[in-house]
């Protein structure tokens, strides 16, 4: 019995996914076609690539090995047929991306929708993930992250700034007073986000230019791993928050949230991040990438559409 292209690759979805149902969703088959396409496989090779349980499917240490050898050479097929094609042709094949939850629900999602109604020979698949996934282990073509990036193997290209505002409800203002310095941050409830240490989440301007930037050690009461989660917390009075703008921007403009450490009176600033799409370095970047890559710096180029969207954020008073 002889391998087949459909087979190795329904093999590789399967360990990318770590199950067949994840797999067949993945290719658009069913569980049980996956199934039979790799136990067609292990046959062809007469070995044992998967070790299956009730739980969860793993590669067997010669599986491991068949994945490692043959995923970059399946991927290079693919850039190469894709270089190779037309390049006034329609897209075609499938882009897999992930991005965060609160930004890729609020932002990505139209960006994305415009771009799929461009080139609708295109499939897209797109996760929504607060974790930072391994998007060259796992498959990826691309990938949204917010912060600062850290050196890797990975290639970036930067969409736009992204600052952070450090915010509480008008109540707990009323309550427990704001902070006018970074060290009575110390004496306030906070509310975390538990896929960042503390340092990172509060880190400050320095005092002069050219100098290292301060961070504070905060009690954390609350660790949410979701920044809406956050947002809403902070709402109800549990405590302050630092979050990207874009996730508060309405909520300031409503007056639900006020900002906590006002720069024009305290002079302090929490340092930006900035948005960036990250992908695998490849020698020949596929025209589905590279079209997506300019479509998402057009679309946030210029002002970020959480800063255009309203104008001075109102002021609400506290309930008595």
């Amino acid at each position: 019995m002889t391998h087949r292209h459909e087979d190795i690759l329904a093999f590789l979805e399967v360990v990318k996914a770590g199950s067949f149902t994840a797999a067949g969703a993945r290719l658009a088959v069913a569980k049980s076609v996956i199934s039979d396409r790799v136990r067609n496989l292990e046959n062809a090779l007469g070995v044992e690539l998967l070790r299956r349980t009730t739980r969860k499917v793993t590669p067997t240490e010669r599986g491991q090995e068949f994945f490692d050898r043959m995923a970059p050479l399946v991927q290079a097929m693919a850039d190469a047929v894709d270089a190779a094609s037309d390049a006034e042709g329609p897209l075609t094949g499938r882009l897999r991306m992930t991005a965060p939850i609160s930004f890729g629900m609020e932002y990505l999602t139209p960006v994305i929708t415009a771009f799929a109604r461009q080139h609708s020979e295109l499939e897209i698949a797109l996760d929504f993930d607060d974790r930072a996934v391994d998007i060259i282990g796992q498959g990826y073509d691309l990938a949204l992250r917010i912060g600062r990036l850290s050196d890797s193997a990975l290639m970036a290209r930067k969409l736009c700034d992204s600052d952070r505002v450090v915010c509480c409800s008008p109540d707990y203002a009323r309550a427990h007073g704001r902070p006018k310095t970074l060290d009575d941050l110390l004496q306030h409830a906070t509310i975390d986000y538990a896929n960042a240490h503390a340092s990172r989440l509060w880190s400050f301007s320095p005092d002069k230019p050219g100098g290292t930037p301060r961070t504070v050690e905060t009690r954390s009461r609350i660790v949410v791993n979701n920044g809406e989660a956050m947002r809403d917390m902070a709402i109800a009075g549990l405590g302050i928050i630092v979050l990207p703008r874009f996730i508060v921007a309405k909520a300031l403009q409503s007056g639900d949230l006020i900002e906590a450490l006002p720069p024009e009176s305290t002079g302090v600033t929490p340092l930006p991040d900035a948005i960036y799409a990250v992908y695998p370095p490849v020698r020949h970047m596929p025209r589905k990438l590279r079209a997506m890559l300019d479509h998402l710096a057009a679309s946030f180029a210029g002002t970020p559409p959480w800063l255009a969207r309203g104008s001075k954020p109102a002021l609400k008073k506290a309930r008595r």
